[in-house]
């Protein structure tokens, strides 16, 4: 109270007095009921905001799901060119990295010890011609003369051998000639199948042998494939193909192959299976399998690699949520979902295969759960959120080609 106040009470009675000092303290009376609302007011804006969340709903569908295996390309048939004759290289007849033909010439190795061995093989097989002729001459004149007793029997006897021996002499030269004129021929290297002839080892000028390997030629439509996959996947596939009226290896419906390039690009063409090893490999657990793909000018070669997809199995009324809908926490992959009153909910999940922009849900969440989509890293158990719905739902965005987990 001032000491205005004090003067102020002393100059009235004692009821004006009390008056005038209630009047004086209402002023701070205002200022405290102030301060309280001030501070409910506070409460009140502290209290935490519904965040606004992207939701879509978890749908229920069948899935097919496909195994994956990375691939070596190869060729259909590869053939390693060597000559079967010994001489030095005079000429190359094609053109490396081009498309030759069966019983095209490739290389040529020098003919002339070849055609003088040919000439002296054909001379041998005309001096057995002659001698097999005097024999025939001889006989035929004495044989007359023995049945007339006018020479002896065994002369007639060993003209008769003579003749045999001379007609065996010239079916050997025939062979001879016939030998060295496919020697000859030999001299001429040619492709033994139709496909890309590659670099060649030996150059012009070289001397070669029947050891020597000249170049590969491969073919290359269609084009092998080769992966491997466990017993599991192998079980799954043969299992797959019975329900489709055939087998891996034979029948009109065999499973479909999808080869995806190493630049990310499905190859247009679909595959089958064509080879699968006689046993499996007992320290890898897999089998060895062959895809043949068409392949329309050779535009895929030997040595690259792809991917192999085929579908195993369908998995029937699974549930699918995108992939951005799932974090993991200590190794617990978790799923927000929308409960009563607008309230998250932590589901703790089992992820199944994947498929496209989506993951399969073996366990963990009911089929038409809402599903939150973003803002994950600020969300905790119960916190309260503003769900606002996606047009787009889970498995839109699927493939018609699932690529396995």
């Amino acid at each position: 109270m001032t000491v205005w106040q004090r003067r102020s009470i002393g100059a009235f009675s004692l009821p004006t007095a009390i008056a005038i000092s209630f009047l004086g303290m209402l002023p701070i009376g205002a200022s405290l009921l102030s301060g309280c609302d001030n501070g409910a007011n506070a409460a009140s804006t502290g209290a935490p905001q519904a965040m606004k969340v992207t939701v879509v709903k978890a749908k229920q569908t069948d899935v097919p799901v496909a195994g994956e295996w990375v691939g070596t390309l190869d060729g259909y048939v590869n053939a390693q060119i060597q000559p079967q004759a010994n001489g030095y290289l005079i000429r190359q007849d094609y053109r490396e990295g081009s498309q030759v033909q069966e019983g095209q010439v490739l290389f040529e190795i020098d003919p002339r010890p070849f055609q003088a061995a040919l000439e002296q093989a054909q001379g041998q097989l005309g001096q057995a011609q002659a001698q097999y002729a005097l024999a025939q001459i001889n006989v035929k004149r004495d044989t007359p003369l023995a049945d007339a007793r006018a020479i002896a029997r065994s002369q007639l006897d060993n003209e008769v051998q003579q003749q045999a021996q001379a007609q065996a002499a010239v079916k050997t030269a025939e062979a001879a000639v016939a030998t060295a004129n496919l020697n000859l021929g030999f001299t001429k290297v040619r492709s033994l199948i139709t496909g890309v002839a590659g670099q060649a080892t030996t150059q012009v000028g070289n001397l070669v042998s029947t050891q020597s390997i000249l170049t590969s030629v491969s073919q290359l439509d269609p084009i092998k494939v080769y992966f491997s996959i466990s017993d599991s996947e192998y079980l799954a596939l043969t299992k797959r193909a019975g329900v489709r009226g055939s087998d891996l290896l034979h029948g009109a419906s065999k499973i479909p192959l999808t080869l995806t390039l190493s630049n990310g690009d499905v190859y247009q063409q679909k595959g089958h299976v064509v080879f699968v090893d006689r046993q499996l490999n007992s320290q890898t657990g897999a089998i060895r399998i062959a895809a043949s793909f068409p392949n329309p000018g050779n535009i895929l070669r030997p040595g690259q690699f792809g991917r192999v997809r085929a579908e195993t199995e369908t998995l029937h009324d699974a549930i699918l949520i995108p992939q951005i809908a799932v974090t993991e926490f200590q190794g617990q992959e978790q799923v927000y979902t929308v409960a009563a009153n607008n309230k998250v909910h932590v589901n703790n999940v089992k992820l199944g295969p994947q498929y496209g922009d989506n993951w399969v849900i073996e366990g963990g969440l009911p089929a038409g759960s809402l599903v939150v989509v973003d803002n994950l890293q600020k969300l905790r158990e119960g916190a309260p959120i503003n769900p606002q719905i996606s047009l787009t739902q889970a498995g839109a965005s699927a493939p018609p080609q699932p690529s396995g987990r």
